[in-house]
């Protein structure tokens, strides 16, 4: 089982040779069969009750081998540590933000930031969803599925030549529509994203814990569990409406993958 079963990834793998030489020779030794992402996890709690600055150790990263060449894609955990405390800071008054993360605390995450060379992160992570703008990245037919020693899992893969393409072809679509906003800038801020990584680079979707979750409630709907999942297909349709102006289309797709993804939401708040 995941040990935090809520969290969705969205991974830049990028090609082993795009890396500082230190950073190749350490991950090149990697075992690729190890599953490094239930090691991430465990660090991930282990750190909300023993908290240390994210720059003190070595970071752990996750690998791929295909085809003969090795893709890495680091955890960022220092990158990701102050990046979510920037957000979190932003989000509320600075008054309010003591009474949840003490100023002890905020100096043990900005601990050796300023000697961060790249605040970029190869990972980005949500809890309880997975925003629409990261399935429109990938095809139907770049879904990897099945069940291992945590339960079922959901996977989709591409080539970040493919991903940026589509992410295009997404943010047109809706300025098209919408004109700019707040969805229209999310998607360009994800194509911003893809766009500094390696051109050979691999784009990962990982529903982690949540295609437990997605399996159950599909099965309970008398459906084929994960497999019956059709976020990817929901998306790229509503997408087409979108380009072809069929608002019908457009809401149909869109409204089935909110309301799978509503249900997943209320564990949240049952829990």
């Amino acid at each position: 089982m995941h040990k935090t079963p809520y969290v969705a990834s969205l991974r830049i793998y990028e090609p082993l040779s795009a890396f500082e030489p230190a950073d190749r020779l350490r991950w090149q030794e990697i075992d690729a069969s190890v599953n490094s992402k239930i090691a991430e996890e465990e660090f991930a709690l282990r750190r909300l009750v023993f908290p240390e600055p994210p720059t003190g150790r070595p970071d752990g990263a996750h690998v791929l081998d295909i085809d003969g060449q090795r893709f890495v894609s680091p955890w960022s955990t220092a990158t990701r540590c102050w990046a979510a405390l920037d957000n979190f800071k932003d989000s509320y008054p600075a008054s309010v933000v003591p009474f949840f993360i003490s100023p002890a605390l905020e100096d043990v995450i900005t601990a050796g930031v300023d000697l961060m060379e790249d605040r970029v992160p190869h990972i980005l992570t949500e809890t309880w969803m997975i925003p629409p703008r990261w399935f429109s990245i990938f095809h139907p037919q770049e879904r990897i599925s099945g069940e291992d020693e945590n339960g079922v899992f959901c996977i989709y893969r591409a080539k970040i030549a493919d991903a940026k393409a589509r992410t295009e072809v997404a943010h047109q679509t809706v300025v098209n529509s919408f004109g700019e906003g707040p969805v229209e800038a999310e998607i360009e801020h994800l194509l911003d994203w893809l766009e500094l990584f390696n051109h050979g680079a691999m784009v990962e979707l990982d529903y982690g814990g949540l295609a437990g979750y997605m399996d159950k409630a599909l099965k309970e709907q008398g459906l084929d569990g994960i497999e019956a999942d059709t976020s990817v297909e929901d998306v790229l349709r509503s997408l087409a409406g979108l380009a072809s102006g069929d608002g019908a289309m457009a809401g149909a797709g869109y409204e089935r993958l909110v309301t799978r993804w509503r249900g997943i939401q209320a564990i949240e708040s049952a829990t």
